[in-house]
């Protein structure tokens, strides 16, 4: 049976100094500070220590094999977007990024699966970039933040970059960034644990009363984290959207039951009753195996709650291969 995860970040093992070529702070660049290890820096901060597992294909085959997995979507990382920057700098960042993905997914076009970075702080220049990584780079898609700086995924300004997508066929992946909360919850690693499921919720719910959705049914879209507190929280918004239709519903007629179903989510939820809650919500066909390969909060056994439920094969195929095959556009034997 064929394995595909959706859901891993890649970094390039070497980045150019940003920071000082554009003359201001708060790029990222690496430190090879031990054998197989390097650090993340923001300027002179400490952000994260990353493994070579981030960056060489080499030892990502190591563990695909170990988990079972014969295919990859890789992304970058969502510290990587920029979207603060100057637009033309993120555009050349994402430039850089794009070109490095796109050359390890040419390399194992049977092993990896590759989505853009955009600047999206500019929807034009977004999409001009989109178009060149469909086009010219011949990747799958996009990944975006779950909010774009001070938009949200309903502002109108981001209307044209999801036309965009629809047309180019573009899947996009949404990732939570920026968590919402974070100064005010800095301990016990509350970001990472609390804010990213509200961004994940955030973002479908704006997608969803922003009308993008119902403006555009041919877009294909997946949330990570298994769309994080959107399903746990759906009686209370939809409670919401019908006591209170004059503040929920002023943009969007129609309930948020009636898009279950028309996007998808990945399996990273850690747990069989939410696993289960997402598979019976959105259906085994909108539910995709993801791992959030290499990260520690990702599931290290890629797989290992799916297998752990007993479920029937057919869904089980659906979840494998299948829901992932249908979000990119791809065929069964583009990997065989």
């Amino acid at each position: 049976m064929l394995r595909i995860d959706i859901h891993s970040h890649i970094i390039p093992d070497k980045l150019p100094r940003f920071a000082e070529k554009f003359g201001y702070d708060g790029f990222i660049h690496l430190e090879h500070h031990r054998q197989g290890y390097a650090k993340m820096m923001i300027g002179n901060r400490f952000f994260r220590e990353i493994e070579e597992n981030c960056w060489s294909a080499d030892r990502r085959f190591t563990d695909l094999e170990r988990n079972h997995i014969d295919v990859q979507v890789i992304c970058t990382i969502p510290v990587m977007f920029n979207y603060w920057a100057k637009a033309l700098d993120a555009l050349e960042t994402s430039r850089f990024l794009n070109d490095h993905i796109a050359g390890v997914a040419a390399k194992y076009p049977k092993r990896f699966v590759a989505l853009c970075t955009l600047p999206m702080q500019d929807p034009q220049l977004a999409i001009q970039e989109l178009e060149r990584c469909m086009k010219d780079l011949n990747m799958a898609g996009v990944q975006i933040g779950s909010h774009i700086n001070d938009w949200n995924l309903s502002a109108p300004e981001l209307m044209p970059f999801f036309e965009a997508c629809e047309r180019l066929n573009a899947s996009l992946f949404v990732h939570p960034w920026d968590m919402m909360g974070s100064k005010t919850m800095q301990r016990y690693w509350l970001p990472w644990l609390v804010g990213m499921p509200a961004e994940t919720s955030r973002a479908i719910c704006s997608m969803i009363f922003g009308g993008v959705f119902e403006r555009l049914p041919n877009l294909r879209v997946l949330f990570a984290h298994g769309g994080g507190a959107f399903a746990g929280s759906l009686g209370r918004i939809m409670h919401g959207f019908n006591a209170r239709p004059d503040l929920v519903a002023i943009d969007n007629p129609y309930p948020p039951t009636k898009y279950l179903g028309q996007f998808w989510v990945d399996t990273l939820v850690f747990d069989p009753t939410m696993l289960q809650l997402n598979l019976n919500l959105f259906g085994a066909g909108r539910v995709a195996l993801g791992s959030d390969y290499p990260f520690p909060l990702g599931e290290l056994n890629t797989g290992a709650l799916v297998e752990s439920m007993n479920l029937d094969e057919t869904i089980l195929n659906q979840i494998y291969y299948k829901s992932a095959l249908a979000w990119l556009n791809r065929k069964e034997e583009d990997f065989i």
